[in-house]
């Protein structure tokens, strides 16, 4: 994967390029949602809302519905940020299994939003598995979202729709290791479809507008997704995506010099910004989960570290 590589993956049209790092405008319009996923029954759905009433973010709303659940919080600093950890007791993602999440940051809150463990996508046979989340970030709010990764095994499809919008002065970091799973035959990429689709708005004069619009498809039965120009032979995708009204060309540069310290190919690119706020999109590729865990692990603690004051994440899930 060339240094620009993002661009093959997601709908950024590069303006500019620059040492190997590339800056990406944005379409202008959003697609609606497919009328394809508009009727389908909610095998489980997740609602919380957080606020910080005496410098202590807690949950203002909390509603769990179906296959979803969320174990109770709890603090890993003194930061006043709390951490929730998203559970799904049937352990997978089935056919036709529609999952909606709603999360709320309110101003001057802070979230730091998890999995109990990885997103399995097992065989979908007559119709794809579906997670729709919307998230909200008011004045000030402070968001991590830090998922285990998302695994797609043999004749898996899969959809996942993000809706997020956020103020200038919010804060969003979200990581995301995508990894094919186990097939009989020990070959990769025997899942059918992951279609991962992101868009973020900002809040501006009364109004909305588009900061970026990240759409990821991947068809390994249509096309060799291991050749040159997309996955380069690599097995394993990682991507973080970063708005803060920090992110800057200098930021990029440094994410993209400590990525080099690691087994991965990996491309930066950076939004217009909108409003006074900015957006980053970090990808790479790999061929294990662990590495790219790492990489991406390393670049939220040199965030935490320079924005918040925190030391890196150290979940303890295992």
């Amino acid at each position: 994967m060339s240094q620009n590589s993002s661009a093959v993956i997601s709908p950024w049209a590069a303006s500019a390029e620059e040492g190997g790092r590339a800056r990406f405008a944005v379409p202008a319009t959003p697609r609606p949602p497919s009328s394809a996923t508009a009727d389908r029954p909610v095998r489980g759905r997740l609602e919380l809302g957080i606020k910080v009433p005496n410098g202590k973010s807690i949950a203002s709303t909390q509603f769990h519905q179906g296959a979803l659940r969320i174990l109770r919080p709890h603090y890993l600093d003194e930061s006043g940020q709390v951490c929730y950890v998203m559970v799904n007791p049937g352990g997978a993602y089935l056919g036709a299994d529609l999952y909606v999440i709603d999360v709320e940051v309110g101003d001057g809150a802070k979230l730091l939003l998890t999995t109990q463990s990885a997103t399995k996508i097992y065989r979908t046979p007559g119709s794809f598995a579906e997670q729709r989340m919307t998230l909200r970030l008011g004045e000030g709010a402070q968001l991590e979202l830090a998922p285990d990764q998302l695994i797609a095994y043999r004749e898996a499809s899969y959809r996942q729709n993000t809706l997020i919008t956020l103020t200038p002065s919010s804060s969003l970091v979200m990581a995301e290791v995508i990894t094919p799973g186990w097939s009989p035959d020990g070959a990769s990429f025997r899942y059918e479809e992951l279609r991962l689709r992101t868009e973020i708005h900002v809040e501006a004069g009364g109004g909305t507008e588009l900061l970026a619009l990240d759409n990821l498809l991947i068809r390994p039965s249509l096309n060799d997704v291991t050749g040159m120009g997309f996955m380069e032979g690599r097995s394993h995708l990682g991507s973080l995506v970063v708005v803060d009204s920090r992110v800057d060309q200098a930021l990029a540069d440094e994410l993209h010099a400590l990525s080099a310290g690691h087994d991965a190919y990996t491309g930066v690119s950076l939004t217009a910004s909108l409003g006074g706020t900015t957006g980053l999109v970090l990808r790479s590729l790999s061929d294990s989960t662990e590495e790219l865990n790492r990489l991406l692990g390393a670049c939220t603690a040199l965030l935490r570290g320079q924005w918040y004051g925190q030391a890196p994440l150290d979940l303890r899930k295992y």
